[in-house]
């Protein structure tokens, strides 16, 4: 995973990047951990925080503490909410598991790539536990958007700017309250909202 602060055309964001190449972009403590700190950073900042993911889901290697990601990151992303930044969340292929059951689903836009596989379980279990046959396109970007579960699709390339038009538009629409009227959680009670064991 990837994390870092910069400009997209401008627009002052936090960028939170999953590396499919490593461990299948699983979600594990380190990353929830990261993800978390992106957020608070955001706040501090007054930024707007902007998660691409590419994960197969929670990391089995680390059972419970993985899973545990998934309602910590969820609940920083309240916060993030209370102060009314926006954030953005990109899925790309594949997003899955873990990911796709917490903050994946939590953005103020969602956007998807083209033909990207989106879900919880996979096709074959679903298949099985139904018993019952899929309609085509399953879980595929084009499909969810059809029923209404992700707001755009947007190619890759297309990225840099809708994504900073999309800052802008949610920004300006979403705060619509200057800076002195928002309260920024201290440190103190940011730990405390987010502390959990291990």
């Amino acid at each position: 995973m990837i994390c870092g602060e910069g400009k997209c055309n401008g627009q002052e964001i936090q960028l939170v990047v999953f590396d499919f190449g490593f461990m299948g972009g699983s979600l594990a403590s380190v990353e929830g951990e990261k993800i978390v700190r992106a957020i608070k950073r955001a706040i501090e900042k007054r930024q707007a925080l902007i998660i691409v993911s590419a994960s197969g889901g929670a990391r089995m290697q680390e059972s419970t503490f993985s899973l545990m990601q998934m309602s910590k990151t969820s609940a920083a992303l309240k916060l993030l909410d209370e102060a009314k930044l926006p954030y953005i969340s990109v899925l790309t292929d594949p997003t899955m598991g873990g990911v796709s059951a917490s903050f994946a689903w939590l953005g103020d836009l969602i956007i998807a790539e083209p033909g990207a596989l989106i879900g919880f379980a996979g096709q074959r279990v679903i298949k099985q536990t139904i018993g019952a046959d899929l309609p085509e396109g399953f879980q595929r970007a084009e499909f969810l958007l059809e029923h209404g579960l992700i707001d755009d699709i947007v190619p890759r390339s297309e990225h840099k700017k809708y994504i900073s038009d999309m800052v802008k538009f949610l920004t300006n629409n979403k705060a619509m309250i200057s800076k002195s009227e928002v309260t920024t959680p201290s440190e103190t009670s940011f730990e405390l909202k987010l502390k959990t064991k291990g």
